[in-house]
């Protein structure tokens, strides 16, 4: 069964929930800077670990204290609603470690 992709509407009501995420390349987008890559790449396993109980996985991109995450749902064609839950919980694992 396809996830529902998400409207434009519904993609604007989120993002003014999570702060620092933007639509860039028609994915949810948002960069987080770490004081080092230890820092940075202990982010990267809690997400993981969040990402996989979901069975939703980030594309990312890390160099030292910078990681990039791109979140969309492929079976949907776009953003979904997994791709708001998920960042939702990057943005906690973030908090925690700031």
């Amino acid at each position: 069964m396809s996830t529902p992709r998400a409207s434009e509407a519904e993609i604007q009501a989120a993002l003014k929930r999570l702060p620092g995420w933007e639509v860039r390349n028609a994915k949810l987008h948002r960069e987080y800077t770490f004081k080092d890559f230890v820092a940075a790449f202990g982010f990267m396993s809690g997400v993981a670990l969040v990402a996989e109980r979901m069975n939703h996985h980030p594309e990312w991109f890390n160099v030292y204290h910078t990681v990039k995450v791109d979140l969309t749902t492929h079976d949907a064609g776009g953003i979904s609603a997994k791709d708001f839950e998920l960042a939702a919980q990057i943005e906690a694992l973030a908090r925690a470690r700031a």
